[in-house]
């Protein structure tokens, strides 16, 4: 796009190749990310003082903070992504359940207000019946939420999750809602720009989580009811639309044995898993995140995206599988991607870079496309199979990943969000060793 850039690192991150790729860099702190990545003053002052116009804040730290957003337009800074009045209101779940009743997007029984008192929440989970879920209305990225499965067990999990809210997210509110034991998670991609145009890009299957968090994640969802899709689709557009929502956000459904959806949350952001969309739309989702900062309309209609094919993401994670996804940071030995065609790797890792303690401990993203689902489940199987990571102490995903792509649930599109559960399993583990 002809845009210069500068990247803003932390010390952890001097190194990292990606500083070599921009055009100019800054050091904003030491490594612990609240001296850093998320010192929301350090990156506005590197900012100005590098003359910058715009910030892309990612997806993770800062991108989905208002105060930040705030910030920045303060500053004179283009935020790419929707206004701080738009994400203070979706960021806070609780609201953007209210929202989303009132667009009449299907939810799961629960409050949408935030629950003041242990009393008032009890009564909630009481009414709707166990198990439930008590969730930050600042969380995300699985954090900030606890799973009751008794009324016993109520009050010392609502307590422990709004002590751990307030030290994740500064933010002690809760909400409760049903939880949903076999359940798949998809989501939707929407592209909203400032003239009240809205899109969709199709959905994306997450279902394969560990601790509510995604492993694998593919393009479409596969073997979804007839016309379930049309529905969370409509939905989705219903609520960015409602919103006055700007830029790329990504609205989060359950979808329940009976075959029907219910709203999660909407992400206003860009996400981990954005490359599956783009392997089967042909779209640069953040390039189109930029178009949209700076002014411009979408340029597309609804008729205009045309999907082909089927796309698969895995994450390599430096973790061990065999010890509840432990991350295990360390100096890598040996970092050798997979190639041939439809295979991307999107990855900051080489011989000699260090997985720091202080972060996710994503070492990259594998991402297939092919005409249709077997066929990508086999190169992503082969890429994997590719893939060497090594380093003292550094265990990872892959072998784990190869492991999921084999399952009959996952072949069958029979899977649900508890899968990596069952896999992990005693009795499970035994079988397979």
């Amino acid at each position: 796009m002809g845009i210069r850039t500068i990247v803003a690192h932390s010390t952890a991150d001097r190194d990292s190749p990606v500083t070599a790729f921009a055009d100019e860099t800054v050091q904003i702190g030491p490594a612990p990310a609240r001296r850093s990545y998320l010192n929301a003053a350090a990156l506005v002052e590197a900012a100005v003082q590098r003359g910058a116009d715009a910030v892309h804040p990612g997806y993770g730290f800062l991108s989905e903070d208002p105060d930040f957003a705030e910030a920045c337009e303060s500053h004179g800074l283009t935020f790419i992504g929707p206004r701080p009045s738009v994400l203070a209101r979706l960021g806070e779940k609780a609201q953007a359940r209210k929202l989303a009743a009132e667009c009449d997007v299907r939810l799961l029984p629960g409050s949408t207000a935030t629950l003041e008192t242990a009393a008032e929440a009890k009564a909630v989970a009481d009414d709707i019946g166990y198990p439930v879920i008590v969730k930050a209305v600042a969380g995300g990225g699985g954090r900030g939420m606890a799973v009751i499965r008794e009324p016993r067990d109520f009050l010392r999990a609502y307590g422990d999750t709004r002590a751990n809210a307030q030290l994740l997210f500064g933010d002690s509110r809760v909400y409760v809602e049903k939880y949903l034991q076999q359940a798949r998670h998809v989501e939707v991609q929407v592209l909203a720009d400032g003239f009240g145009d809205v899109i969709h890009l199709g959905g994306r299957d997450c279902t394969v989580q560990r601790r509510r968090q995604k492993l694998v994640e593919e393009s479409p969802p596969p073997d979804l009811p007839p016309g379930l899709l049309d529905r969370m689709t409509a939905a989705a557009v219903r609520l960015t639309r409602r919103a006055g929502y700007s830029g790329a956000a990504t609205v989060e459904f359950l979808v329940d044995e009976a075959g029907d959806y219910s709203f999660m949350e909407v992400n206003c952001r860009i996400q981990v898993e954005h490359p599956v969309t783009e392997l089967v739309t042909g779209m640069d989702l953040v390039r189109e995140q930029i178009r949209i900062a700076a002014g411009e309309r979408l340029g597309l209609r609804q008729s205009d995206v045309e999907l082909r094919g089927a796309a698969i993401e895995a994450r390599i994670n430096a973790e061990d599988p065999a010890r509840d996804f432990r991350p295990t940071p360390g100096r890598l030995d040996r970092f050798v991607p997979p190639g041939g065609p439809f295979t991307r790797v999107d990855s900051h890792a080489q011989p000699g870079t260090v997985i720091p303690p202080d972060y996710d401990p994503m070492i990259g993203k594998i991402s297939v496309w092919a005409p249709d689902r077997d066929q990508a489940i086999a190169r992503m199987d082969r890429a994997l199979s590719e893939c060497v990571v090594s380093g003292r102490g550094v265990h990872t995903t892959t072998a784990f990943l190869r492991d999921v792509l084999a399952h009959p649930l996952f072949r069958d599109a029979r899977h649900t969000t508890r899968l990596v559960e069952t896999m992990l399993a005693p009795e499970a583990m035994a079988e397979a060793g």
